[in-house]
């Protein structure tokens, strides 16, 4: 599918959401109808989930042909490469912006408008956070929130960020930006993903935005947070460190100047 016009995407991957795909889909139709008047698709990236997720993905794609499309993966083999299948679909088919969203609702899509906003203001990367003034979360236990802002801290100081949130999966990237962080070569599986791809946009000299969110946790559906997961964000922020990664000679440059993240992305207590 080629869009005539360059659209936003919004990629939301699906394992086991049977009970959440179609309304965080209707939520987000509805917003983004309203906020990009020349069109935009929603691509759900499923993973041949056994509750049926991808029939209803089907489904819906059958009665909105002109918003949502549907991608089926042979298995499910991690959040990172399923967000790496469907922006490559999103970059071939001409997305002029590429969002990310939990298929959960634990992010609001009524937010969708506010980031897409952010990089129409200049962001090359719009992050939803909850750890700058005006954001949170809510319905967490203190062992949850100790563990998230624990690894936001680690993962800053380890990288040298002032981004406050380096591990919410909630972010509007300029086309442009997603092109020149090198996709093909991003190793990260779990939750880690979202550390790997935010350095890298700060490494090629993005703007970086952060948007406050509040994160709800998920009433429909089991998490799919497992130890695994948490390993492996604490193995990669070192060796992202070490790796040294710059953009690939001939990449795209950012549209603007070459700050890294804007001062609201700043940690001025230094923490």
């Amino acid at each position: 599918m080629t869009a005539s016009v360059p659209l936003p995407w919004l990629v939301i991957p699906t394992y086991n959401e049977a009970e959440n795909v179609e309304r965080v889909v209707g939520l987000s139709r509805e917003v983004l109808a309203a906020a990009c008047p020349d069109g935009f698709r929603i691509l759900i990236v499923d993973d041949r989930s056994p509750d049926g997720t991808g029939e209803i993905a089907d489904r819906l794609a059958a009665a909105h042909p002109d918003e949502v499309v549907v991608l089926h993966r042979e298995r499910p083999d991690g959040l990172g490469p399923a967000y790496l299948a469907g922006f490559g679909l999103a970059l071939r088919s001409g997305a002029s912006h590429v969002l990310e969203m939990d298929a959960d609702l634990s992010h609001d899509p009524r937010d969708l408008a506010r980031l897409l906003g952010a990089t129409h203001e200049g962001a090359d990367l719009a992050l939803g956070s909850r750890y700058v003034p005006g954001g949170g979360v809510s319905d967490w236990g203190l062992l949850r929130r100790v563990i998230s802002r624990g690894g936001s801290w680690y993962a800053r100081r380890m990288l040298g960020l002032s981004v406050r949130d380096l591990t919410g999966g909630f972010k509007c990237f300029r086309a442009e930006t997603l092109r020149a962080i090198d996709l093909p070569t991003v190793r990260s599986v779990g939750y880690a993903f979202q550390v790997e791809l935010t350095w890298r946009a700060v490494r090629a000299g993005f703007r970086v935005v952060e948007v406050p969110i509040v994160f709800r946790d998920r009433t429909a559906g089991t998490s799919k947070m497992h130890a695994r997961i948490a390993v492996e964000a604490a193995r990669l922020v070192p060796a992202l460190r070490r790796s040294g990664w710059a953009p690939p000679l001939g990449a795209p440059t950012p549209a603007g100047d070459a700050a890294a993240t804007d001062p609201r992305s700043a940690d001025p207590a230094g923490r």
